[in-house]
């Protein structure tokens, strides 16, 4: 399945060893990356992927392809800066969210919107969210949003 990975741009060294874990483990269950394309959590979830030889997409705010971080495999650009938070959740069957401010926020509720099971690691608490479940590790992340979908 394809799996977007959303959150902040600007990470702490811990958020991003999160974030490159949960690309690891994606790639190594054979799923495909979505994300924003850019730099934090997106291109540490995108080098965890592209360490286990696995497919990511960028989907990019602006219009030029080669603004994605260099783990991107394949890069889309929009023009709609934060309006593409949209096309990254509706290009994946779930919703990995880690850490983020008001983009990863909207991208929360896109993944509502849309019908998204969506897994939170150290993310907002969006309690009235039916299919948000908050979870502790990469791993627990993935087996919930496997589960789901």
């Amino acid at each position: 399945m394809r799996v977007s990975v959303v959150g902040g741009s600007v990470v702490p060294e811990p958020v991003e060893t999160i974030a490159e874990d949960v690309g690891r483990h994606l790639a190594q269950r054979g799923h495909t990356l979505v994300c924003g394309g850019l730099g934090g959590v997106m291109e540490a979830a995108c080098r965890g992927a592209k360490a286990a030889s696995g497919e990511t997409i960028g989907i990019l705010p602006g219009e030029d392809p080669s603004e994605a971080n260099d783990y991107v495999d394949t890069s889309i650009a929009t023009g709609l800066g934060h309006a593409r938070n949209a096309l990254v959740v509706m290009n994946g069957d779930a919703v990995v969210a880690i850490d983020g401010a008001g983009g990863t926020l909207s991208e929360i509720g896109f993944g509502d919107v849309f019908d998204r099971p969506i897994a939170g690691i150290r993310t907002h608490g969006v309690g009235s969210i039916e299919r948000f479940r908050a979870c502790k590790t990469p791993e627990e992340a993935i087996k919930y949003i496997e589960e789901e979908v």
